[in-house]
């Protein structure tokens, strides 16, 4: 099969066209043709080699965390799907490779494709979709009537967590620039701050959940524009010693994640809010939920670009230019 892999880690290190054999297909997976994966920043980071601590892969790997296609081959413990099923997912971690023409992946972390999608829009949906779901009602609890500060409002996550969060009957504010105002507005902002002219911390107050996807500083100004009791997820970091836990972390490396975000828990702490970061996992049963609010109409997907399979390394830099709206997904058949 065909597959663009990471031959080393670094930042300027192009994506390698290679034949690779068939993945090995364990008894608890579904052999997927890749119709259409996507990309996200987290497959910038992980070519850079950011996430080295978090999830050692060992060069050459394939890289890609989205994938919507057709089961065409399932292991002998597999029970939900069979051939010819229409599936999408994000793969587990250290089993991911979707920038390729086939995937085995776990049968627990697969769902069908809501009925109403094309593949292409299928695949813009599962590490954006799953990462909402779980910061929003998972970590935050968001609750009707509140109100939650989505930050970059016109990227992948972004795109998803505001609708994601009105349909929850949420109040929801976010960044964007004039030009995606509208964008962002129907989807169902209620408050857009224009992050090139205004300072969000100057306009939001007790607010309830912060999502936040972007540096440092932004990180700690999130911080004065909650209430007592609320929550600050950050899906851009730094860990903390929670998720060490989690993913059963090596001693230092734990030492590492509390050191990172000791000033982040101690500034949060004094003002009695809540620290979390997430490093979404997968997960098929929450995907079915997801496909119900999709065939509902309650949630769309976003999608700037479809690039063609041979063009992934080009895709891949405009993702990083941070220029997307949406998603930009990968037709690989």
């Amino acid at each position: 099969m065909k597959a663009f892999v990471v031959h080393r880690y670094g930042k300027s290190e192009a994506l390698r066209a290679v034949d690779l054999p068939e993945p090995e297909l364990h008894a608890d997976e579904v052999l997927i043709q890749v119709y259409a994966t996507a990309l996200n920043q987290l497959d910038s980071k992980l070519r850079s080699g950011e996430f080295k601590l978090i999830l050692p892969y060992r060069p050459p790997f394939v890289l890609g965390h989205d994938v919507a296609g057709v089961v065409v081959r399932v292991g002998p413990r597999v029970s939900q799907f069979k051939t010819g099923d229409e599936v999408y997912a994000r793969p587990d971690d250290l089993r991911i490779g979707t920038f390729a023409e086939l995937i085995a992946v776990k049968e627990d972390s697969v769902a069908m494709k809501p009925r109403n999608l094309t593949m292409e829009e299928a695949a813009s949906i599962p590490l954006v979709g799953l990462t909402s779901w779980q910061a929003l009602r998972e970590i935050a609890k968001l609750e009707t009537g509140q109100k939650v500060f989505i930050q970059a409002g016109s990227g992948g996550v972004g795109t998803f967590a505001i609708q994601l969060a009105k349909h929850m009957g949420a109040t929801v504010a976010t960044t964007a620039s004039a030009g995606n105002a509208s964008l962002v507005k129907s989807l169902g902002a209620d408050v857009v701050i224009d992050y090139r002219k205004d300072a969000f911390e100057d306009h939001l107050r007790d607010y309830d959940v912060v999502l936040h996807s972007q540096d440092g500083k932004t990180l700690m100004k999130s911080l004065t524009v909650l209430k007592p009791g609320g929550h600050l997820v950050s899906i851009s970091g730094p860990p903390d010693p929670q998720f060490a836990e989690s993913i059963k972390a090596p001693w230092f490396v734990e030492q590492v994640m509390r050191a990172l975000s000791f000033g982040v828990r101690r500034q949060a702490k004094r003002r009695r809010l809540h620290y979390a970061f997430l490093f979404m996992k997968a997960s098929g049963s929450q995907l079915r939920q997801i496909t119900q609010l999709i065939e509902s109409g309650a949630i769309r997907p976003v999608i700037d670009k479809v690039f063609p399979f041979e063009s992934t390394n080009e895709a891949l830099a405009y993702v990083e230019s941070g220029r997307a709206k949406g998603k930009v997904v990968i037709k690989v058949r």
